[in-house]
């Protein structure tokens, strides 16, 4: 299951992984610098929408799974795949 700070890390590794200054990131995700590292220490009050608007600026998705595996949110094509199965 995945936490804040897991989440914040993830970011971060990703960022690092892009070669993304922090300011960077920030203004391609549409967020200020405050907000982003705080995202990346896992503040567990930080806004979700921000938080999605960072994942997809870095490229990432965030996908959401029933308990039976199947993906109710997230990428379209492997939603439509799962939901064929």
């Amino acid at each position: 299951m995945l936490d804040v700070a897991t989440i914040g890390q993830i970011i971060r590794d990703e960022r690092k992984e892009l070669g993304l200054r922090q300011d960077e990131l920030a203004a391609a995700s549409g967020v200020g610098l405050r907000f982003l590292v705080e995202l990346e220490r896992g503040k567990p009050t930080v806004q979700m929408g921000k938080a999605l608007d960072v994942l997809a600026a870095l490229g990432c998705e965030l996908r959401i799974k029933r308990p039976d595996g199947i993906v109710i949110a997230g990428q379209m094509d492997e939603f439509k795949k799962d939901k064929a199965e």
